[in-house]
């Protein structure tokens, strides 16, 4: 976290120094270089991933289910949003090693590898983050995986795949994770509602009795 820190305040003195619009152009060039790719990439998620949650909050005190912002909350989805920033980063970076090429072909390829190996390390990945700043843990990561994993799988495929697509065919490696996370601002909203929705469980603890 210190590097990303030190990388965006160099980052932000390019851009006070900037007099026009081709500086502000270079700034997003060095943010999306090699060099930088990966303190974006990890500070887009955790941004995103703080913002949705903020806005599920925001639904949750207009439908009175909770009194007050809990910002504990927000910055435990900002760090889960982390985790999941430095997976995608390398994640598409290897795709696109092993799988060369922008035909039919090669963006199913790559559909299918998302879908069956990486959507589910990624809701895994979600639910142990979080379960880290939790009480027990390992209990907690039990308990939510057990009766959460699914409902979420069953959202990816909703909404991933033709967004993929699109990511796969048309945008280059350097600007997939900034994508992903456009995207995934709503789908962030859903799954900070099935973390912190407590009927889940009480629902599938009735259908297990």
């Amino acid at each position: 976290m210190q590097a990303i820190a030190v990388t965006w305040r160099k980052l932000s003195t390019n851009a006070r120094s900037a007099s026009s619009i081709t500086n502000l152009k270079k700034i997003g060039k060095t943010a999306f270089s090699n060099k930088y790719l990966l303190y974006t990439n990890v500070t887009i998620s955790v941004t995103l991933s703080a913002v949705g949650d903020l806005l599920e909050q925001t639904y949750e005190l207009y439908t009175k289910d909770m009194e007050k912002y809990d910002f504990k909350r927000t910055m435990h989805m900002g760090f889960s949003g982390a985790a999941v920033g430095v997976l995608c980063h390398h994640w598409y970076k290897v795709l696109d090693r092993f799988i060369i090429g922008k035909t039919t072909d090669m963006v199913i390829k790559k559909l299918l590898l998302d879908q069956l190996i990486f959507s589910p390390i990624m809701i895994v990945t979600f639910f142990g983050s979080l379960a880290l700043l939790e009480e027990n843990p390992v209990d907690n990561f039990k308990e939510e995986v057990r009766h959460k994993f699914v409902t979420l799988y069953k959202a990816e495929w909703m909404v991933w795949p033709p967004a993929q697509i699109i990511n796969f065919y048309f945008l280059p490696t350097r600007f997939r994770v900034l994508y992903d996370n456009t995207i995934s601002l709503g789908y962030d909203v859903y799954t900070s509602q099935v973390k912190h929705n407590k009927n889940n469980l009480r629902n599938a603890d009735r259908k297990s009795v």
